[in-house]
C-alpha cells in the first residue's frame, strides 16, 4: 500500500472517529436536556434548599416563635382571670418540618404536590421540629393555655400523627386536642371558640387563620391580607414556607428591560 493510501485510510478513520465522538456528545447533550425536561420536580430544588438547609429559615422560625411567646404573654396578662384561654396551631411546616419527604420525592423525580406519598409519610415518616416550637408550646402549657393542633393531616392516620407528636415530646397531645381533616378549619376553629377564648393562631397558610382565605384566588388573598393586616404579628403568626402553597402556579413578573451584562 502506498503512503497516499495509508494517509487516505488514516484521514477516513479520523473522520469516522470524530463523527462518532460528535454523535456521542450530541446524544449526551440531548439526554441531559431530556432528563431535565422529563424531571419537572427538579424545579423545586431552590425552594427546598431554602426551606430545609438555610440558616435564614431557622432565624425566621425562631423569630416567629419569639414573637408568638411575647404575644401570648401579653394575651395572658390582659386576661388575668380567664380559665379558658386557647391557642390554635397548624402542624406541617409550622410545628413540624416535612422537607425530608419533599426532597426524597423530588430526587426520585416525583411531584410531591400530587400528595400521593403523603399518607405513607404520615404513617412511617419522622418529621423534625421547627426550631422554637417546643419551647413556645411548653410555655403555653406551663401557663395554663389550652393547645389545639389543627391540621389537614388525614383522620385515618390520626393514631400515627398522635404517636409522632408524642415522640417529639409536645405538650397536650391527645385525641380531643389534635383535630385533623374532616370539617373545614373554619368549622374546627368555630367549635373551639364555642368553649374557649382563642387568643393566638399559628400557621404557614392564610387558610390556617380564616375561612375567608380558603379557595380564594391570589388577588383576593392579597386584598384580604391588606384589609386584615392588624392581625399579623398580633394574634396571627405566619410562618414562611417556600415549598408549596396556593401561590405555586402563579405567573412570575420580570423586568421588561433587555438583559445586559457589565
Amino acid at each position: 500500500m502506498t503512503i497516499n493510501a495509508h494517509l487516505s485510510r488514516g484521514v477516513a478513520s479520523a473522520l469516522l472517529l470524530g463523527g462518532l465522538l460528535f454523535a456521542a456528545n450530541a446524544s449526551a447533550e440531548t439526554s441531559n436536556t431530556a432528563s431535565a425536561s422529563e424531571c419537572a420536580p427538579k424545579e423545586y430544588a431552590m425552594a427546598l434548599r431554602y426551606q430545609q438547609q438555610s440558616a435564614e429559615i431557622q432565624a425566621l422560625q425562631r423569630q416567629n416563635y419569639a414573637l408568638a411567646t411575647m404575644r401570648l404573654a401579653q394575651k395572658i396578662a390582659a386576661h388575668p382571670d380567664a380559665t379558658n384561654l386557647a391557642i390554635m396551631t397548624d402542624l406541617d411546616e409550622t410545628v413540624i418540618d416535612n422537607s425530608a419527604l419533599l426532597v426524597r420525592d423530588m430526587q426520585a423525580c416525583h411531584d410531591f404536590t400530587t400528595w400521593d406519598t403523603w399518607k405513607v409519610w404520615e404513617r412511617e415518616g419522622h418529621p423534625r421540629l421547627i426550631p422554637g416550637a417546643r419551647a413556645f408550646l411548653d410555655y403555653a402549657n406551663a401557663h395554663g393555655v389550652t393547645i389545639f393542633y389543627v391540621s389537614d393531616r388525614y383522620q385515618q392516620n390520626k393514631a400515627a400523627t398522635l404517636a409522632t407528636l408524642k415522640a417529639l415530646r409536645l405538650p397536650q397531645v391527645n385525641d380531643a386536642q389534635v383535630r385533623l381533616l374532616g370539617p373545614s378549619k373554619a368549622k374546627r376553629r368555630a367549635a373551639i371558640e364555642r368553649d374557649y377564648q382563642l387568643v393566638l393562631q399559628l400557621g404557614d397558610s392564610l387558610a390556617d387563620f380564616s375561612g375567608d382565605f380558603h379557595h380564594a384566588d391570589l388577588a383576593t388573598q392579597k386584598r384580604l391580607v391588606a384589609e386584615q393586616a392588624a392581625h399579623f404579628g398580633d394574634d396571627w403568626i405566619m410562618f414562611p414556607n417556600a415549598s408549596y402553597g396556593s401561590w405555586s402556579d402563579a405567573t412570575l413578573e420580570g423586568w421588561a428591560a433587555p438583559l445586559k451584562t457589565d
